[in-house]
């Protein structure tokens, strides 16, 4: 079975209580759509504690890039393989953590689905002005997306299923904006551009996270607390 999942922020604790409640069993796949959190403090114990607990499951999971975490890319521990047909950075410990690498297009039970992560983090300010963790590469390059424009050129801007982290603009969920912050301050590139993305793009699903709702629209899914599978969706292509 194929899940989909929204952010966690570092909580493999409660993510492996909930897949057991739901019945999710080894050898199903989870997508985490992005600030999954284990790659927030880089090679220390903490991070690798709760990369344990979810490689324990025996349940696949396929990591998409959010702005709350490195990307795996720059971090020393972290090699590139293949994953379901698409380029993954994955660690030798953690055989079932698959972190995707923007603009690869993944296997999913027949579907192919491409992977466009990263977004802006409104807490930038907050987090630098407190010291705490941000990270400077959260939203896409200018390289990724040239590679991303590259692959869907090739696939002919059709695909079954979109994975990216942040929504295109013409979605974005105003009833999540956090009141103290100054939304003309908050820098909306990544929407901007899978906005366009979208307007041009064959698809059928588009599953995304990081606004902290559960919300579905036309064909777009934003996810935090709720699973979703692959088959709900199956009687619709």
């Amino acid at each position: 079975m194929i899940y989909f999942h929204g952010d966690i922020h570092g909580q493999s604790e409660k993510l492996v209580s909930s897949l057991k409640r739901w019945g999710v069993a080894p050898g199903d796949t989870v997508v985490l759509l992005g600030d999954v959190g284990l790659n927030f403090y880089g090679p220390k114990s903490k991070d690798r504690y709760r990369k344990a607990e979810l490689e324990d499951t025996g349940i696949d999971f396929l990591c998409v890039h959010g702005n709350h975490e490195m990307r795996p890319g720059t971090l020393p521990s972290y090699h590139t393989g293949v994953w379901h047909g698409g380029e993954v950075f994955a660690e030798d410990a953690f055989p079932h953590l698959h972190f995707a690498k923007d603009g690869e297009v993944f296997d999913l039970d027949g579907h192919q689905a491409i992977v466009m992560g990263g977004a802006y983090s409104v807490d930038k300010f907050y987090r630098l002005e407190r010291g705490m963790p941000w990270f400077a590469d959260e939203q896409p390059s200018e390289e990724i997306k040239a590679a991303v424009a590259a692959r869907l050129d090739s696939l002919n801007w059709k695909v079954d299923l979109v994975l990216s982290h942040t929504c295109p603009t013409k979605y974005i969920p105003v009833e999540c904006f956090l009141p103290f912050v100054d939304q003309s301050t908050v820098d909306r590139a990544t929407e901007d551009w899978l906005d366009g993305i979208e307007d041009r793009l064959d698809y059928k699903q588009w599953f995304c996270g990081h606004w902290h709702i559960d919300k579905h629209i036309d064909r777009l899914h934003f996810l935090f607390h709720t699973l979703d599978g692959l088959y709900q969706y199956e009687s619709e292509d």
